[in-house]
């Protein structure tokens, strides 16, 4: 009888799920990018998300290096490293969830949130990213969320009472002081000076 061949735990590429991660997946513009290069290489998808696609059928060691070569171009990268994967899983998960998912409320328990979804004790997700990154999972969340409230202010459809509770932030004061201790400036000056946004797969 032929033995199955076995997947490497650590892999991108897990035979259950056939599921790929990938780095640099932050918006819907990039969801339909790694689209167009998954049905290039002949890939059929079952669906894609931001970070993550999970396909039909398992790909064969020459395709999934072609995507590989294929992702990068695009300026994508699919992930490989175990801990690599998780680090790329945490960050996707928090772009969708403040930049994608509506009104951030206040009850988000981010722990929580992201220990559901990985599965996996939140004291060791943070000590990873932490020891990865060089920044705590809070922060990040946190330098997200005053990436989408510079997305707002630039709209200039909200009030800023508005946008603090769009974005979890307890007042106008409590944001005020994040957002000038990390740009260092006010919501308001930011304004005035129709200031830039970093492109999200750069925050942090």
């Amino acid at each position: 009888m032929r033995k199955e061949k076995e997947i490497d735990p650590a892999s991108p590429l897990n035979d259950r799920a056939r599921s790929l991660v990938i780095r640099n997946m932050v918006c819907d513009r990039c969801r339909t990018a790694v689209a167009r290069v998954l049905e290039a290489q002949g890939l059929a998808v079952k669906h894609i998300d931001l970070g993550e696609v999970e396909l039909l059928r398992q790909p064969q060691p020459a395709a999934l290096d072609a995507l590989r070569v294929a992702l990068r171009i695009q300026g994508f990268e699919l992930v490989d490293d175990r801990d690599a994967v998780t680090i790329a899983r945490i960050k996707a998960a928090i772009v969708k969830l403040v930049h994608h998912d509506g009104e951030l409320k206040e009850r988000v328990k981010l722990g929580d949130h992201l220990a559901g979804l990985m599965h996996k004790e939140y004291s060791g997700l943070t000590a990873l990213f932490t020891q990865v990154e060089g920044i705590t999972i809070e922060q990040f969340f946190l330098l997200q969320r005053l990436e989408r409230v510079k997305e707002l202010i630039k709209y200039d459809e909200l009030t800023l009472s508005e946008i603090a509770d769009r974005t979890g932030f307890s007042s106008v004061a409590h944001l005020s002081a994040q957002f000038k201790k990390f740009t260092g400036m006010t919501p308001t000056a930011f304004k005035e000076m129709g200031g830039g946004r970093l492109p999200l797969d750069h925050v942090g």
